[in-house]
C-alpha cells in the first residue's frame, strides 16, 4: 500500500491553521491555498471579459481555456464535452431542459440518489408526459446497492434515460457504473446520467472507461472553488437541444447549457486542483487511498463493535467497496442530539440529517427528521482526529 505524508498534504490547505476538525467533507472540502492564490491573481491581473484582442483579455481567455482543459483532462474527456456551472443541481436542471423526449418515453430513476439527480427528471416527466420507473434496490437492506441485474427488468425499448449515483452521499458504497452503463446501452439511444459528486473527491474518474453519457461533479468537494462541472459525450449531445441564444454556436456542451458567463475566476483556478491531485496513472492517488482506508477502517471497527449502532452503507472498509463517507444511527439516541452535544464541547465538525437524500433516509430507511449521523473524511484528515472523535462519541454513547 502506498505511503502518504498527511502533514505535507495539510500544509497545502490554509484552513488547517485553525483548530477546527473538518469531518463534514461530503458537504464541502477545504480549499487549496494554490486555488485561493490563483483566484486572487486572476482578479487582480486579468479580470476582464475574454475573447477580446487586447493583452489583458487575451490573458483572461488563455486562463479560462486552461480551466476548461484541466477539467476535461480530469475526466478523460474532450474540451467540447464539459461545461461549468454554479452547482451540480443547477447543471442537471439545465440538462433536463435540453431533451426533446416524446410523450410515453420512459426514464428510470434511482431511488437512493441525492435529490439533484431526481427532481429535474421528475419535473421533465411531468412536462413531457413521460413514464417514470423507480429503481429501488433490495428493500429492507441497510446497504442498498444499485445492481445492473436489477436494472434490466426496468428497461424497455421506450427507455430514454437512466440515472444513478456513483457513490451515495449517505452510504459511501461504490456502484459498478461501468456495468450499469453496459446494461443501459443495450437499449438503442438510452442515456445514462451519473451523479459523481460524492465519488470524485476520492477516486480518479475516466468517463470513457466507464462508458457514461453524462457525469456531474462539484469542485468545491474536490478541494477547489464553489463551482460544478458536467460531462456529456459527443454522441449524447446529438440528442440534446440548446438553451443558448439562437445566434450562438451550438457545437459544444458549454454552448448548449451554459447560460451567460460562468465564473471565470473559478474556472481558471481548476488547474491548481488537478496539479495537486496529479494524474491517476502517475500513482499519486495511491497515497490518498491508503490514508482514507486507514481512517475508514478505524471508524468502522469502532462502529461495528457496538451492537446498538446501525451502519447505513457498506460495513467493510475495503477501498474497492466504499468511500470514507460513513453514516450511522445510535439506537435510543437522536442523531441531532449526538452531533450537537459533541459540537458544544469539542472542535469536531460533522453532521446529522438526510443531506438531500430524503427518500433514502426518511422513506427507504424509515428514519425520523434527525436522520443519520454522517462522518465524512478525506485524505487530509488524520488518524488522531478520527480516534479523538471516537473517544468523544463513546463518552456519550456509553451512557445510553
Amino acid at each position: 500500500m502506498a505511503t502518504f505524508d498527511v502533514e505535507t498534504a495539510r500544509s497545502k490547505f490554509p484552513a488547517f491553521k485553525e483548530d477546527q476538525v473538518f469531518l463534514d467533507n461530503a458537504g464541502g472540502s477545504q480549499i487549496l491555498g494554490s486555488v485561493v492564490e490563483s483566484i486572487s491573481d486572476y482578479l487582480i491581473k486579468s479580470n476582464v471579459q475574454f475573447g477580446g484582442g487586447y493583452k489583458v483579455s487575451k490573458a483572461s481567455s488563455s486562463r479560462y481555456d486552461d480551466g476548461i482543459t484541466a477539467g476535461a483532462k480530469f475526466l478523460n474527456a474532450q474540451k467540447d464535452e464539459i461545461a461549468y456551472g454554479s452547482s451540480a443541481t443547477q447543471l442537471l436542471r439545465n440538462l433536463s431542459f435540453t431533451f426533446p423526449f416524446q410523450e410515453g418515453d420512459e426514464i428510470v430513476l434511482s431511488a437512493i440518489d441525492h435529490e439533484a439527480n431526481i427532481a429535474p427528471w421528475k419535473s421533465l416527466a411531468e412536462r413531457l408526459k413521460l413514464v417514470i420507473k423507480s429503481w429501488v434496490p433490495q428493500e429492507g437492506s441497510t446497504n442498498p446497492k444499485l445492481l445492473p441485474e436489477d436494472l434490466k427488468g426496468l428497461l424497455s425499448p421506450k427507455t430514454r434515460l437512466v440515472t444513478c449515483t456513483h457513490a451515495s452521499n449517505i452510504l459511501g458504497t461504490i456502484h459498478d457504473v461501468k456495468a450499469i452503463a453496459e446494461v443501459v446501452h443495450t437499449i438503442p439511444n438510452a442515456l445514462l446520467c451519473v451523479d459523481g459528486v460524492s465519488y470524485a473527491p476520492h477516486r480518479p474518474v475516466d468517463v470513457k472507461e466507464l462508458g457514461v453519457d453524462f457525469y456531474v461533479l462539484s469542485w468545491y468537494k474536490v478541494f477547489g472553488p464553489h463551482i460544478a462541472m458536467l460531462y456529456a459525450s459527443r454522441k449524447a449531445q446529438e440528442q440534446m437541444g440548446t438553451l443558448g441564444h439562437w445566434f450562438n454556436s451550438q457545437v459544444t456542451l458549454e454552448n448548449k447549457i451554459t447560460l451567460g458567463s460562468c465564473c471565470y475566476e473559478l474556472v481558471q483556478s481548476i488547474p491548481a486542483v488537478t496539479a495537486y491531485l496529479g494524474p491517476a496513472k502517475a500513482g499519486s492517488w495511491g497515497g490518498l487511498h491508503a490514508q482514507e482506508t486507514l481512517l475508514q477502517t478505524t471508524l468502522l471497527e469502532y462502529l461495528t463493535s457496538k451492537p446498538n449502532i446501525t451502519i447505513y452503507g457498506e460495513r467493510s472498509a475495503d477501498e474497492k467497496l466504499r468511500l470514507p463517507t460513513v453514516s450511522f444511527k445510535v439506537a435510543g439516541l437522536d442523531s441531532r442530539e449526538l452531533v450537537e452535544t459533541l459540537e458544544r464541547t469539542t472542535n469536531f465538525g460533522f453532521r446529522w440529517g438526510a443531506f438531500y437524500s430524503n427518500y433514502l433516509v426518511n422513506e427507504y430507511f424509515g428514519l425520523d427528521a434527525s436522520g443519520v449521523v454522517r462522518v465524512s473524511m478525506v485524505h487530509y484528515n488524520t488518524l488522531e482526529e478520527v480516534k479523538g472523535l471516537i473517544e468523544a462519541m463513546d463518552g456519550v454513547i456509553s451512557k445510553i
